[in-house]
């Protein structure tokens, strides 16, 4: 029986990701693959990462949710915002099937539901349960495919509301969402998010803790993210984490869910942290 693998931040480390799924694919024939973001960016192949996932999940092989880097990828593609100075997404936007990647990346949810697993980019907020984490990320998901979608892209950016009420409504509504679903890190016990703060699970200000570690309502899901380098490998009852950093130089993991086998290929720095 294949299995399934949750993979980490792949920021556009294409030839890793292609050794990663042949290390996989000899252990387990025909494995089905659940990305957690951040399929692009930073590294240096971020095309072929793009077209290798998308033609992963277009066989029935593989799910994608977004990530902060995918959405910039989104912004930036269609002037809503300017490049970085480390982007490395050029080769997406000159190639000639452009359009046809941007279209497929947008269709990508935000959260993923399977066999008790939640997949996310990045966090949830402490009161939100499975079942609302997957209701908040359609409605973003469904505003992303609309034919307005770069209304919402426009109005995504800014970090308030910072936490989280059920009656915020448009544009405030929909960012505080998209924030938690692929920024979140730091989180204080009434769910306020903290975004300055990029270090370890130690480096929390006064107030804030991780956010998997304050009581939350998803205790009995196993919540699964990347996002968050600098915490690294995870593995807890009811929780994966799985960026391991490997556009910084560590490494690219992926995790069974059905029973926690760890495959990772070490990487080469492609940038500076920082």
């Amino acid at each position: 029986m294949s299995k399934t693998y949750f993979i980490g931040d792949i920021q556009g480390c294409a030839e890793q990701l292609q050794t990663l799924l042949d290390k996989i694919e000899a252990r387990s024939p025909h494995a089905y693959y659940l990305f957690a973001g951040d399929l692009v960016n930073r590294g240096p192949h971020s095309l072929a990462s793009l077209r290798l996932i998308r033609s992963l999940q277009q066989s029935g092989r593989a799910e994608s949710v977004l990530g902060n880097h995918d959405l910039h990828l989104l912004a930036v593609a269609h002037g809503i915002r300017p490049a970085h100075h480390n982007d490395t997404l050029d080769d997406i936007l000159q190639a000639p099937d452009r359009d046809e990647l941007l279209y497929w990346l947008r269709q990508r949810p935000l959260a993923i539901f399977k066999n008790q697993h939640v997949l996310v980019h990045a966090g949830v907020f402490p009161q939100w349960s499975a079942a609302q984490t997957l209701s908040l990320a359609k409605e973003v998901e469904t505003r992303l495919r609309a034919h307005d979608w770069l209304d919402l892209l426009q109005n995504m950016y800014g970090n308030t509301p910072d936490q989280w009420q059920d009656d915020l409504q448009g544009h405030s509504r929909y960012r505080c969402i998209i924030n938690a679903l692929t920024r979140m890190r730091f989180c204080s016990a009434d769910g306020k998010m903290d975004f300055a703060t990029k270090d370890g699970a130690g480096a929390a200000p006064e107030g804030f803790a991780p956010w998997f570690d304050l009581p939350r309502a998803t205790e009995d899901n196993t919540m699964v993210f990347g996002h968050w380098s600098t915490l690294g490998l995870v593995l807890r009852p009811n929780l994966i984490s799985l960026d391991t950093g490997c556009v910084w130089g560590g490494k690219l993991t992926a995790v069974a869910l059905e029973d926690r086998d760890v495959v990772q290929i070490d990487c080469p720095q492609q940038q500076q942290p920082g």
